[in-house]
């Protein structure tokens, strides 16, 4: 028995380079790989780097979904089934609308893969596979290791992706990570995490624990932190800005290694962090003081921005990058709101009739960095003002004025490493604009499972 496992690029403009910021390890991946039985031959595919063969002799196909790469995940899914290949979603996108989802696919995983995915595969094989998978609790992530020889051949970023928990307690409004994981958060063994690091060290530079909170438990940090000391690593991580309340546990993640972190401030406007539902942003702590903290401890900082919230007016653009420059952050994103289907945003704008799309994701119209609902500012000033706070940011004076801040560029290792991130984020302040969702290339109607099934799958999973 062969399982193909896929996973799905945003999208693909003929003759074009994907974008390398995007080509990093694609982890699910690989625990999708360590979750399948060793009798199984297993095959791997990032459409983001490689064709896929899809006349392949294969018996079950896996797709993780994510809403950005929602659509081409449903073309890739349409060409394997059009073969008689049988075709298995799963992911955030696949929990947050599931009936939709199942539309494309012959079965869908929702929640967590963990106990779900050894259930269905031997459901497979005795012929009585059924729609809906549905794992309703926190998974044991302590006892899986990913199986990153999958990667082997690729030609990934040289970044180590590693997960050492799941999930954040924060409820802000936009976040499906929230929704995912119904506002909880787990994490793996300290020894089991060393034994993986230890086994990269080697071959790796730097690893980048990908967890959406690294300090959501403070406890578990700190004793993580400690345990890393001695493999003398660096990595790079994402957590709260309510770190810099925290003394201890920035001093263990400089002594553990630490590079960086991506914070998200999302906006300098009180208000806006209210709605949000983000107020622990400004609460016994404010921005500038956080940020001289990250630097005393040499915790380079990538913020994080959002802008399409109610309170959001013209000159908030220009105050946010200059923000940015006078305090001299190492890197910054200066996005759009984006509402996730599933999320707070998402139903309160779809309340208000503020949605410009039925779907935004799968839209032929949408492209990337559009802004798909109605707000204050309109939303083709929001796409213009964002791109255009991306280039000043990125602009030559601004990368050689935030070069004069030692936490960025202390010694010859850290100035490279400035100097190249920030010319890379330069060149792609533009390529991400406008580009496509889904394969351009696809000129085939999308294959729908029969309606009969999916109303029988919608009963069963009541």
């Amino acid at each position: 028995m062969r399982i193909t496992i896929i996973y799905p690029c945003v999208g693909r403009i003929q003759g074009q380079e994907y974008i390398r910021s995007w080509q990093m390890e694609p982890l699910p991946a690989a625990y999708l790989a360590a979750l399948i039985p060793d009798d199984i031959e297993v095959r791997f595919y990032d459409d983001r780097m490689e064709p896929i063969p899809f006349g392949e002799q294969t018996d079950l196909v896996l797709i993780t979904v994510e809403t950005y790469t929602a659509k081409r995940a449903y073309q890739i899914a349409s060409e394997y089934r059009l073969r008689g290949i049988r075709v298995v979603m799963g992911g955030y996108h696949a929990t947050l609308v599931p009936y939709e989802v199942l539309e494309y696919a012959d079965s869908v995983v929702v929640g967590q893969g963990e106990e779900s995915l050894p259930l269905l595969i031997e459901d497979f094989k005795a012929k009585r596979m059924k729609r809906i998978y549905h794992s309703f609790g926190s998974a044991k992530i302590q006892d899986i290791s990913p199986d990153r020889r999958i990667f082997s051949g690729k030609r990934y970023l040289d970044i180590c992706l590693i997960e050492a928990t799941r999930g954040c307690r924060a409820q802000c409004d936009f976040c499906s990570i929230t929704v995912f994981h119904k506002a909880r958060h787990s994490h793996r063994c300290v020894e089991m995490l060393l034994k993986e690091v230890d086994s990269l060290r080697k071959s790796k530079k730097l690893f980048f624990f990908v967890d959406d909170n690294f300090t959501a438990n403070v406890k578990f940090a700190k004793e993580f932190c400690r345990a890393l000391i001695p493999l003398r690593i660096k990595w790079v991580g994402q957590a709260s800005i309510t770190l810099a309340q925290d003394q201890e546990l920035m001093e263990l993640m400089q002594a553990s290694g630490c590079q960086g972190v991506l914070v998200g401030f999302e906006s300098l406007n009180i208000q806006n962090l209210n709605s949000m539902n983000k107020k622990f942003n400004y609460i016994n702590i404010d921005f500038e003081t956080a940020i001289k903290r990250f630097n005393e401890h040499h915790l380079r900082l990538y913020a994080t921005f959002v802008f399409g919230y109610n309170h959001d007016v013209l000159e908030d653009f220009k105050r946010t990058v200059d923000f940015c420059m006078r305090n001299k952050i190492f890197i910054a994103a200066f996005n759009h709101l984006t509402p996730f289907p599933g999320t707070r945003l998402y139903a309160k704008l779809e309340r208000e009739g503020r949605l410009l799309y039925e779907k935004w994701w799968l839209d032929d119209r949408y492209r990337y960095g559009d802004v798909p609902f109605r707000t204050a500012i309109p939303p083709d000033v929001i796409k213009r003002e964002c791109i255009k706070a991306r280039r000043e940011f990125y602009g030559i004076p601004s990368i050689f004025t935030r070069m004069f801040n030692w936490s960025n560029c202390g010694n010859l290792i850290m100035f490279n490493a400035y100097w190249f991130i920030n010319f890379l984020l330069r060149k792609e302040a533009d390529q991400r604009v406008n580009y496509p969702i889904g394969d351009q290339s696809f000129t085939n109607d999308l294959l729908k499972v029969n309606v009969g099934d999916r109303e029988d799958a919608l009963v069963s999973a009541e």
